[in-house]
């Protein structure tokens, strides 16, 4: 979507009910699938503390909150 980053933004990560796009994802801690209330759509969900590295535009989720 225009306005939204680049096609290289792939990824969308969800904190506490904001949304950011990001090019890469790097998860460090367990992740589960869940599909969406139609049964349509897969996500992955997980709990740790997200790190946002804007030079290189990837999520960290890692259980330890880490400076990038």
């Amino acid at each position: 979507m225009e306005g939204r980053g680049s096609m290289d933004h792939v990824w969308r990560v969800f904190e506490n009910g904001k949304e950011f796009l990001f090019k890469n994802l790097d998860i460090t801690v367990p992740v589960k699938s869940e599909k969406d209330e139609n049964g349509a759509d897969y996500n992955i969900v997980c709990h740790g503390f997200l790190t946002i590295d804007r030079d290189t535009s990837t999520a960290v989720i890692a259980a330890e909150d880490r400076k990038v």
